[in-house]
């Protein structure tokens, strides 16, 4: 019993002599300091080197913008937005002259089919 008073007794005192020795040696800086040195760009994120953010504003008004898209539409320059707009640009994917009906391209079907010429979907070309 004295023993387990004993060790108990060590283990306060422990305890209370420990905390100076987990304290800081300076004050933390307060939230004003902290938000002062984000906005002069002094913290980075974890892991990461503070870089210099590419401009937002143009170098053109708004209505030299339009002017010159307006100029470009008119000469031919401006391309389609999107994906859309590339695929029909793509020689790849213009006509041939060889295009067959509907009712055709599903007889050819049919009578791959039947040839058991066709792969199972999902299966390569090869």
């Amino acid at each position: 019993m004295k023993t387990k008073l004993a060790l108990s007794a060590v283990a306060a005192a422990i305890a209370v002599f420990s905390q100076g020795a987990f304290a800081q040696a300076s004050a933390p800086a307060s939230r004003a300091e902290v938000k002062a040195g984000a906005q002069a760009k002094s913290v980075a994120p974890a892991g990461e080197k503070p870089t210099a953010a590419p401009s937002k504003t143009s170098d053109k008004t708004r209505d030299e913008r339009k002017e010159t898209t307006k100029a470009d539409k008119a000469s031919g320059n401006l391309k389609s937005a999107g994906e859309a707009g590339a695929l029909k640009e793509d020689k790849a994917m213009k006509s041939t002259g060889t295009e067959t009906t509907r009712a055709a391209r599903k007889e050819t079907t049919k009578a791959q089919q039947k040839n058991k010429e066709l792969k199972p979907a999902g299966e390569s070309k090869q």
